[in-house]
């Protein structure tokens, strides 16, 4: 677990559910359990490798239908592909709703449940939904111009969450969000909380080629500064409301 794991936030009164976060979240394990077939059966992996963004294939059009050999640490292995969507690079939008496995799809969907509701709320529906397809868009070319050679499939809401977080950070930055910190709940500003997130993408990928670890650190960072960079702007055309913040932990973060 990450030395500071969040598990709820401050939210304010006078708004209702978070309609379009709940409809990603809904989409997002929906897609896992209908399509992927939660990673436990041969037709959910076929649909897996099929629409999951694979930067050779977004750069070059080409959809890959074999298994491509690759090496790694002088280590030889065959990357599975399967036919996609066409065009192919349709998949910039499937892959962010699909998912590795439980563990990434609950975190990324407690991140999106804890983070997305306020900024929602901010800006409203249709522009936080245009919003954060467009920052998971942004996350992908992020990670795709680290190798645009990969044929790696690339898959996950991690990036457009990323840009949520950013927005977040522009526009909440003094609110508290609940972590656990060495195994205590403890609260902090938001700008600690995600400030400490954003920290470790940078880390973990510096001098990065690929995935580090499994990880696509540079999609984390490309969405995040996607949302840093909408959050300013939507800073500057919503107003703070003026109704005051609500209970910590409340129904919908």
């Amino acid at each position: 677990m990450p030395p500071m794991f969040p598990i709820s936030d401050e939210n304010e009164r006078g708004h209702g559910p978070a309609f379009v976060s709940l409809a990603f979240i809904g989409i997002n394990v929906a897609v896992f359990l209908m399509l992927q077939g939660a990673g436990a059966t041969i037709a959910g992996e076929e649909f897996t490798y099929g629409y999951a963004a694979v930067p050779f294939e977004i750069t070059t059009g080409v959809d890959l239908v074999e298994p491509e050999p690759i090496v790694i640490d002088g280590q030889a292995f065959s990357v599975p592909q399967e036919p996609g969507p066409t065009p192919i690079w349709l998949t910039l939008l499937s892959a962010m709703f699909m998912h590795a496995n439980w563990l990434h799809l609950l975190g990324n969907m407690l991140f999106l449940w804890i983070f997305g509701d306020n900024v929602e709320h901010r800006i409203g529906h249709v522009a936080y939904a245009l919003f954060y397809v467009a920052a998971g868009v942004v996350a992908s070319f992020a990670q795709i111009l680290v190798d645009t050679e990969s044929v790696i499939p690339t898959l996950g809401a991690s990036g457009a969450i990323a840009g949520v977080l950013g927005a977040y950070l522009v526009l909440f930055p003094g609110n508290r969000v609940l972590v656990i910190l060495l195994r205590f709940p403890v609260w902090v500003p938001s700008i600690v909380a995600i400030g400490m997130w954003a920290v470790l993408q940078v880390v973990g990928g510096f001098g990065a080629t690929g995935e580090g670890g499994g990880v696509a650190y540079m999609a984390h960072i490309g969405g995040f500064v996607a949302g840093v960079v909408g959050g300013l702007l939507f800073r500057a055309v919503t107003r703070e409301p003026r109704h005051p913040r609500g209970t910590p932990a409340s129904l919908y973060g």
